[in-house]
């Protein structure tokens, strides 16, 4: 009887976006291999201010 289970990876990584007034938002990078290099994650947060989803943040960091 195995009483652990294999976990199965992640198939998105959630960045966390900080502001000056508290605020938090949160960023879905659907493709692991993009989170994994910060110009990446920069581009893409700066289509998703483009758009209008995103507000421009003070900080962005990976949660998980």
């Amino acid at each position: 009887m195995n009483t652990f289970r294999n976990t199965t990876p992640a198939k998105s990584v959630m960045f966390m976006v900080n502001y000056d007034d508290g605020r938090t938002a949160y960023l879905w990078i659907d493709n692991p291999a993009e989170a994994g290099d910060p110009r990446a994650i920069g581009l893409i947060a700066l289509a998703q201010q483009e758009q209008g989803s995103l507000l421009e943040g003070t900080s962005i960091r990976r949660v998980r």
